[in-house]
């Protein structure tokens, strides 16, 4: 029985090229993948209009197919987009196209790359469409955490110089308020509030290498920002106090500022409260190894004591998975013996 393209008129002047896994030269191979019949027939057209290069609407149609039937095909979607680009097409009907399978196949790599490219296309995209953000955030309705579409809207903002769109922060802010534990959502934040805002759309974190001491650091602070920010990880915090994304945020905030931890000495304590009987309570870890690591910038001996206390509480009792991480960090303070901890 023919296959689908065998028994198509409009593939007739095509001579197909099998699929070498190497027994041509005689060799057994290791491993032989058992592809459906469908699936090696389409390859095969598909090796001969490459090899070809064959830019025409029945090679397009092929390439859909193929996409349909292995979507990690990275080759096809690299001809696919050649084939596009040499006709002319629309972009935007191919981005109408994009969606549907992005929705169908959530987690694919090749899908975002190939938006990226279309979108990279000025002379179609000047500016982002109206209804990407929109799409975008379907996106996350399956997903809030997929790493491929956070990737992709990292891209999309540097692109486009978005980093003050009114609606880039309205879906952060919607996203980090359905789920604050969205680290990749306060991530995305970050990167709008202090990410770099040069020309190159690929540029780093600010100050990602040269002096240690530096990293993070913003050339430019903008305090009026920094206290917002500061004032909206706090919000979050107090709604769910062991949720490390905003005490994390919060740290990459004071240093984009340079301002020190001690900032926050007071609101970390709300969360480590010492009791008569001299039991500790604590509401927050992540608060816990903050006090630590203020009294350890004090440098003073008292201070030292404060900091070896919390680090033990950690280590004993709220973080004994990285007891050992946090028996070093005693070890660096002091070589003394580390009193018990009620």
């Amino acid at each position: 029985m023919e296959g689908k393209y065998a028994s198509d008129t409009e593939w007739a002047s095509i001579q197909p090229i099998p699929l070498n896994d190497g027994s041509d030269s005689g060799a057994q191979p290791l491993a032989t993948i058992a592809y459906p019949s469908h699936y090696l027939e389409a390859t095969s057209y598909l090796r001969a209009v490459m090899a070809a290069n064959e830019m025409s609407e029945r090679a397009l149609k092929l390439t859909e197919d193929i996409i349909s039937m292995n979507p990690a095909h990275y080759t096809v979607w690299i001809y696919r987009a050649k084939i596009l680009f040499a006709l002319g097409k629309d972009l935007k009907d191919e981005l109408e196209w994009l969606n549907g399978v992005s929705l169908k196949y959530l987690k694919n790599y090749q899908i975002w790359h190939h938006r990226q490219v279309l979108m990279s296309r000025t002379d179609y995209f000047p500016s982002p469409p109206a209804k990407e953000p929109d799409f975008l955030m379907e996106m996350f309705a399956q997903d809030s955490k997929n790493y491929h579409v956070w990737t992709y809207r990292h891209w999309y903002v540097r692109h486009f110089k978005l980093w003050d769109a009114p609606r880039e922060i309205q879906d952060v802010e919607a996203l980090i308020a359905s789920d604050v534990r969205n680290n990749s959502a306060w991530n995305h934040r970050f990167m709008l509030r202090f990410g770099p805002r040069d020309n190159e759309p690929d540029a780093g974190m600010p100050n990602s290498g040269g002096d240690p001491s530096e990293k993070g650091r913003l050339a430019v602070v903008d305090e009026d920002v920094v206290d917002a920010e500061l004032q909206y990880a706090k919000s979050k915090i107090v709604r769910a106090p062991e949720n490390r994304s905003p005490w994390s945020y919060a740290r990459g905030v004071l240093r984009a500022a340079g301002r020190p931890l001690s900032e926050w000495k007071e609101f970390a304590g709300k969360f480590v409260v010492d009791k008569e009987d001299g039991s500790v309570e604590v509401k927050s870890s992540h608060a816990v190894e903050w006090l630590a690591d203020v009294f350890i910038a004090e440098s003073e001996p008292a201070s030292e004591q404060e900091a070896v206390r919390m680090l033990t509480l950690l280590k004993e009792k709220y973080d004994p998975v990285r007891s050992n991480y946090w028996d070093y960090r005693i070890r660096t303070i002091t070589s003394t013996a580390v009193p018990a901890t009620a």
